[in-house]
């Protein structure tokens, strides 16, 4: 009986481990930026890992452009962009800690 109780032990610190690297690898996805772009660099949005959004840029040519719908899309295609990078970059980097095992909520 004893021997199971050690291996819950076991479990329970590897469980602790994992936990802590999952901790540490948000920490590291927050400090992890990416751009995402659209119109050749004209609309640039920048993103962490984690997908909070930390900047969007514009080009003073889209601007003059005078084109409000298109100025929209390309808008919103940069931003996807970004977000996309950020999800592979998210996933990558969990993949890491869960050594590939998909785990629900990670």
């Amino acid at each position: 009986m004893s021997s199971s109780s050690g291996d819950m032990g076991n479990l329970l610190k590897q469980a602790q481990r994992m936990q802590a690297a999952m901790d540490e690898a948000r920490e590291e996805l927050d400090g992890t930026e990416l751009v995402g772009s659209a119109g050749g660099g004209v609309v640039g949005v920048t993103v962490t890992a984690n997908g909070d959004i930390q900047d969007v840029r514009i080009s003073s040519e889209a601007l003059q452009s005078g084109d409000k719908a298109l100025l929209e899309e390309l808008v919103l295609a940069a931003v996807r962009d970004a977000l996309s990078q950020a999800k592979r970059a998210r996933e990558e980097r969990l993949a890491q800690v869960t050594g590939g095992l998909n785990l629900p909520g990670m």
